[in-house]
C-alpha cells in the first residue's frame, strides 16, 4: 500500500469536505468563502452546492449556505438511537413534568457530544438546549458524563481524540473530574455558557456503560417546583429508568428455550 486511497469518488469526496466545512462553522458560509476554504474552484462548488442543497442537505439564505438536519434525521432513524429516544422521550417528558425543568439527553459524537431529545420546561418560560446543540466533551457536563462512564480502552480513546482537538487540555484536571463523577454517580456543575445555571447530570447506562446522558439546566427561582436536590435525584431516577428499561433482562429465557417449555 502506498497510503493513498485505493478507490477514488472525487465527486463524493467534495460533496463530503462541504458538509464537513459547514458542520464546522457557526455561521452560514457563502460560495466564494467555502472555494477559498477548501481550494476548489467556485465552478466545482457551485455544482456540488446545487446537488447538496437538491437532496436537502443544505440550505440557502441571504447569509449563505448552512447544513439543514437531514443528516440528523438520518442518523436519529438507526435503530439503536431510534430505540434510546423511542425509551427516554416519555421518562423525560415526565421529568419535566415533575421538576418543572427543562431536560436533555445528549450521545457521543467524536470528541463532541450531541443533543438528540430536548424536553422543555412546563409553563409560559423555561431555559432549554436546542437539538443538535454540539460542545467538546469535555468542556460540558454532559459529555464528562458521556466521558467517565466507559471502559478503561474507550476513555482513552475519546481523550485520544480530545487532546488532538485541544492542545490545552488540561488532562489531569479533566480525569479527577470524571473519576469524581464516576464516584458519585453523576455530576452537578455550574453551566459553562450562562450565569444562574446549574447542570444536573446522570448517565443512562447499559451494560455499565454510558449510552447517553440525561442532564438538567437546573434554573433556581422563587416559584420552583422542586430544589435542586430534589431535581438532581429526579434525573438520576430518570437516568437509571431509561438504561434499565433499554438493558437486556438478565436470566430471561432464550426464545427457542420458551417454546421447548410450552411443547
Amino acid at each position: 500500500m502506498d497510503g493513498k486511497a485505493r478507490y477514488q469518488a472525487p465527486a463524493l469526496k467534495k460533496g463530503l469536505e462541504i458538509l464537513e466545512l459547514l458542520a464546522g462553522s457557526s455561521e452560514p458560509l457563502i460560495m466564494s468563502d467555502i472555494s477559498a476554504a477548501l481550494g476548489r474552484s467556485v465552478s466545482e462548488i457551485f455544482r456540488m452546492l446545487q446537488v447538496l442543497e437538491e437532496h436537502g442537505y443544505i440550505a440557502r439564505a441571504e447569509d449563505g449556505y448552512r447544513l439543514t438536519n437531514r443528516l440528523f434525521t438520518l442518523g436519529m432513524s438507526q435503530p439503536p438511537i431510534r430505540d434510546l429516544a423511542s425509551t427516554a422521550l416519555p421518562v423525560m417528558q415526565e421529568l419535566a413534568r415533575q421538576a418543572g425543568q427543562s431536560c436533555h439527553m445528549a450521545v457521543v459524537s467524536g470528541a463532541e457530544m450531541v443533543v438528540i431529545i430536548a424536553i422543555e420546561a412546563p409553563g409560559l418560560s423555561g431555559f432549554a438546549v436546542r437539538v443538535g446543540y454540539r460542545r467538546p466533551l469535555h468542556r460540558s457536563n454532559s459529555g464528562r458524563i458521556l466521558l467517565a462512564f466507559q471502559s478503561p480502552e474507550n476513555r482513552e480513546a475519546m481523550l485520544k481524540d480530545i487532546r488532538a482537538s485541544d492542545p490545552q487540555l488540561e488532562e489531569g484536571d479533566l480525569v479527577a473530574r470524571l473519576d469524581a463523577a464516576v464516584a458519585a454517580g453523576g455530576a452537578v456543575s455550574p453551566s459553562p455558557m450562562l450565569t444562574g445555571i446549574t447542570d444536573l447530570s446522570a448517565p443512562i447506562l447499559v451494560g455499565g456503560i454510558a449510552r447517553a446522558s440525561l442532564t438538567m439546566p437546573f434554573v433556581d427561582g422563587a416559584a420552583n417546583r422542586a430544589s435542586i436536590e430534589q431535581c438532581n435525584d429526579l434525573v438520576r431516577a430518570a437516568a437509571q429508568a431509561i438504561g434499565a428499561a433499554m438493558s437486556p433482562i438478565k436470566n430471561a429465557p432464550s426464545r427457542a428455550a420458551a417454546m421447548e417449555e410450552e411443547q
